[in-house]
């Protein structure tokens, strides 16, 4: 029963039980037996995320980065990536790298996109993997290399 699952989540969440929390912000995300409601469910991935829980770290910075449920925040997604991305979020590190490479949020950064792009890659994250290919192919923020660029 959905709409006990989430009056249940919410018991949790309101003891402050980051998983409770990033659970019932999903279902407000997706409407799963409460209503739909994406600020509802930013302020409550807000919680999980101060608390560490990377998921909700990562969910927040990309609702900061299209303004879904919060206002439209360039540097606090960068900011969460960032969170989400020390804890080995392989998206979450994509994404911050994307950011370093065209400086949405960050400065503009090559080198540190590319640093960025290769834990997401050794994760087997595909995106990843692809772009760290073509920045060693042309010696973008990294040395020129075609044997690395073929692994």
């Amino acid at each position: 029963d959905d709409a006990e699952a989430a009056r249940l989540y919410r018991l949790a969440a309101e003891e402050g039980v980051a998983q409770a929390q990033y659970n019932l912000a999903a279902r407000h995300k997706y409407g799963t037996g409460v209503p739909q409601d994406d600020a509802e469910a930013a302020r409550l991935f807000r919680p999980a995320a101060e608390q560490g829980f990377a998921q909700a770290q990562y969910t927040l910075a990309a609702r900061h980065e299209y303004g879904t449920g919060v206002p439209h925040d360039d540097a606090e997604a960068a900011r969460l990536y960032r969170l989400a991305a020390e804890e080995g979020v392989a998206q979450a590190q994509y994404n911050l790298a994307a950011r370093h490479k065209y400086g949405t949020g960050v400065p503009q950064d090559d080198a540190e996109a590319a640093r960025l792009f290769r834990p997401a890659a050794e994760q087997g994250f595909a995106q990843a993997q692809y772009t760290l290919a073509a920045r060693h192919e042309y010696g973008t923020g990294v040395p020129h290399d075609d044997a690395e660029a073929a692994r």
